[in-house]
């Protein structure tokens, strides 16, 4: 039998780098600042890739370059052959990794610190990026092979199904919330003294104002689909891209809000918050684990994988 014979591939990571680099900046000049090389020497680099792969990638309009579809999937395997190398590179130097992890506004800010310390514990050295943003920026990112893991609220809605691997990974439940003593609840709403909260029946609901997040967070998914789809005539005062902003403004007793459980409870324990409950209405959702399949799963990656399975 004879012996399988290896080829060696011609296309260099140099070229690899390149063409990422301009994929990401849009020219050839910003590219070569980034990876401080001559344009000449980019632009050659990329030329020689064109070649090798027998197809273009941008196509050029005077001196702008625009992606190609040929672009995209590329960059999707360009991206990975380059991280795996940079993990190999730097094996020894940093043996404990690096891991560039995603979340949505409302895990990034409430729920990852405890487990980033948890990570930091096994693994000292760690070498941690994050990205904290709406759940959709995040998704993307992860798409884009930028993030190596996310965690996101909300069903995932990727645009390529195919490539996303998402795994469901814990339940919250978001609340409708508001000022203790607040004005739009004094005698329009009944008190709940055994369980500490306001009750409210939809037609209640719908004439008070609610202040929302923006769409594309993974908390705005779920009150569209269980909470405001009851509410046609809703009251919404404005949608607000931070949690932090809703919470403030709700405490300013500006209107109704509606959160994770995690956002309020610090001010829920200590009496400034309280729950408004909503007869008929059930707002708990699925939260996600989302990473890209191509994307290399280093040591570090399944360290991190072990303590969120650990939850």
């Amino acid at each position: 039998m004879k012996k399988a014979v290896q080829t060696l591939p011609k296309i260099t990571l140099k070229q690899l780098s390149v063409f990422v680099s301009v994929y990401q900046t849009g020219s050839t000049s910003r590219a070569s600042e980034a990876l401080h090389l001559s344009q000449s020497a980019v632009s050659s680099a990329l030329t020689e890739l064109e070649s090798r792969l027998q197809m273009p990638l941008f196509e050029r309009v005077g001196r702008r370059l625009n992606q190609h579809p040929n672009a995209h999937p590329i960059y999707v395997q360009a991206q990975a052959i380059l991280g795996q190398a940079l993990t190999l590179e730097h094996y020894h130097k940093y043996q404990a990794g690096q891991i560039h992890i995603g979340a949505s506004t409302t895990i990034g800010n409430y729920v990852l610190p405890p487990l980033l310390a948890k990570l930091y514990k096994a693994l000292p050295d760690a070498n941690v990026d994050m990205y904290i943003a709406n759940t959709q920026e995040v998704v993307s990112e992860v798409e884009q092979l930028n993030i190596d893991i996310a965690l996101v609220e909300g069903m995932p809605r990727p645009t390529d199904m195919k490539a996303i691997e998402q795994r469901a990974w814990r339940t919250d439940t978001l609340m409708v919330f508001a000022k203790r003593d607040s004005q739009w609840l004094s005698g329009f709403a009944a008190y709940n003294g055994a369980d500490s909260c306001y009750e409210l029946n939809i037609e209640q609901l719908a004439r008070l104002p609610l202040l929302v997040r923006e769409a594309g967070s993974g908390t705005r998914q779920i009150i569209d689909e269980q909470l405001l789809k009851h509410l046609p005539h809703a009251e919404v005062v404005r949608a607000i891209q931070q949690s932090e902003a809703i919470k403030h403004m709700v405490s300013a007793d500006i209107g109704l809000g509606c959160l994770s459980q995690h956002v309020i409870e610090t001010e829920l324990a200590a009496g400034k918050l309280i729950q408004v409950k909503v007869a008929g209405i059930d707002l708990s959702r699925t939260w996600w684990l989302v990473w890209h399949k191509a994307r290399h799963q280093s040591p570090i990656w399944q360290t991190f994988i072990d303590i969120l399975i650990a939850e």
